[in-house]
């Protein structure tokens, strides 16, 4: 059974373990029996969490089941968002991350010893 946490308006916090069935149910309070709303308690640090992490975090989590799609257009927006903002691999031709047509990532002169996956 999950320990889930209620709030009662006199006595403040307290756990109980309860079956999952139960979940959305009150639970009285250990002190004085008066049935008290069940509450989700965040961590602090993600109370206080950067608004743009936040939004990355959410969208990760969003699609963690997605496949990764590589297509000619989204390789040709990362280029120009590479070259634009000189966010990615050096422009020396040494670092460069290039494409294969069917999609796999190639590293020319990096590693050629290693297998793209």
């Amino acid at each position: 059974m999950p320990l889930y946490d209620y709030k009662c308006r006199e006595h403040g916090l307290f756990q109980e373990l309860a079956p999952m069935a139960d979940a959305a149910k009150p639970a009285p309070c250990p002190t004085c029996r008066q049935l008290s709303a069940r509450v989700i308690l965040l961590p602090s640090h993600l109370a206080t969490l950067d608004p743009s992490r936040r939004q990355a975090m959410e969208r990760n989590e969003k699609a963690r089941h997605e496949p990764i799609v590589s297509s000619a257009d989204q390789r040709a927006r990362d280029t120009e968002h590479r070259r634009a903002c000189g966010c990615g691999g050096k422009t020396d031709g040494k670092h460069l991350l290039f494409y294969t047509a069917d999609g796999k990532k190639m590293f020319p002169s990096m590693r050629p010893w290693m297998i793209s996956h």
